[in-house]
C-alpha cells in the first residue's frame, strides 16, 4: 500500500462546508514511482474521484502547478480529486505518461474507500500535456475495458504532434510558441511513428466514437487552439457529446486558472455527476 501522510491544509468548502483536507502518496508507476495529492472534505462518506493531470508541455510541471486546479474542483464538486505527478519526458517518453495515468485510475480503483472513494465512478482532467493524457486515458480506458472514465475535462490540450493546426501566431498574443511545441513533441515523441498513434495524436484516429463526454476549453490567445476545436468538431461527428468554450481573454498558461473556464467545466461534470447521497463518516 502507498504511504499517505496529511498535509495539513484546510479551507473552507462551499460545497458541503466541511474542511478540505489535502494528503499525499506514492503509488507504482510505469517506469518509476508516481507522486499523487488528493483532495476531499474532511469527514465526508466515498466520493466519485477525479483525476487531474498538471500542464508543463511534456517536459515541465509538477503537483504545485495544478495546486488551482485541483483545489477548484475539489471545493465545488463532490469528488476526491487526485492529482497526478506523472512522468515526464524526454527521460520518460511516450507512453510512460499515459501509462502512468492509467496505473493512477486502476490504484484509485482498487484504493476505494481505504482513501474515501468510489473508484468505479472516475473522471479525468487536464491542462495542456496533461489534457493530452487526460484525453489518451479516456482512449486507453475504452480500449482495455477495465475502467470506466465517465467524463473529461481538456484545458487547452495539446493534441497534434503533426502541428498542422496552428493559429497564426502573428494574430494571437500566445504565450507558448510552435517552436515551444515542437521542442516539447519531440521530446515527449522521440520516434516519428509515435507521432500517429492514436494516442498520441487523437486527431489522426478513425476511431472516436465511444470516448466519454468531454468538456474542452480553449483560449483566444493561444496557437493552440484551433487544433482543439477541431478535435472537438470531430467528437461531436463521432457522436460524442462535446462541450467546446473559447475564452477571448485567456491565454494557453492561464486558462488553467481562469475562474469562468473552471466553473463551466465545474458545471459540466455536475451533469455526468449522477444524484450522491453523502454521509458523514
Amino acid at each position: 500500500m502507498p504511504t499517505t501522510h496529511s498535509r495539513g491544509l484546510q479551507v473552507g468548502s462551499p460545497w458541503s462546508g466541511q474542511p478540505l483536507q489535502v494528503d499525499e502518496a506514492q503509488i507504482a508507476g510505469y517506469e518509476s514511482n508516481i507522486q499523487v495529492r488528493l483532495y476531499r472534505r474532511a469527514g465526508v462518506g466515498s466520493l466519485p474521484v477525479m483525476l487531474y493531470f498538471h500542464g508543463g508541455a511534456f517536459v515541465g510541471g509538477s503537483l504545485d502547478d495544478a495546486e488551482f486546479a485541483a483545489r477548484h474542483f475539489a471545493e465545488h464538486l463532490p469528488v476526491l480529486v487526485v492529482s497526478v505527478g506523472y512522468s515526464l519526458a524526454p527521460k520518460h517518453p511516450f507512453p510512460a505518461a499515459l501509462e502512468d495515468a492509467y496505473r493512477t485510475a486502476r490504484w484509485a480503483e482498487a484504493a476505494g474507500k481505504s482513501i474515501g472513494a468510489d473508484g468505479k465512478r472516475l473522471f479525468a482532467a487536464g491542462h495542456c500535456a496533461g489534457g493530452h493524457v487526460a484525453n489518451g486515458l479516456a482512449f486507453i480506458a475504452r480500449d482495455r475495458g477495465d475502467v470506466r472514465i465517465g467524463a473529461i475535462a481538456l484545458f487547452s490540450p495539446m493534441l497534434d504532434p503533426s502541428m498542422t493546426c496552428l493559429a497564426d501566431e502573428r494574430k494571437v498574443e500566445s504565450d507558448i510558441s510552435p517552436r515551444q511545441c515542437l521542442a516539447s513533441y519531440r521530446a515527449y515523441l522521440p520516434k516519428a511513428s509515435q507521432r500517429m498513434h492514436p494516442y498520441a495524436a487523437p486527431l489522426e484516429s478513425v476511431r472516436l466514437a465511444g470516448l466519454p463526454p468531454a468538456f474542452i476549453a480553449t483560449a483566444r490567445n493561444d496557437v493552440l487552439h484551433v487544433e482543439a476545436e477541431t478535435y472537438a468538431a470531430r467528437l461531436i461527428g463521432a457522436g460524442v457529446p462535446t462541450q467546446v468554450m473559447r475564452y477571448s481573454n485567456a491565454t494557453h498558461e492561464r486558462i488553467a486558472y481562469d475562474p469562468q473556464a473552471l466553473q463551466d467545466a465545474v458545471r459540466f461534470f455536475e451533469r455526468h455527476l449522477e444524484p450522491l447521497a453523502v454521509t458523514a463518516g
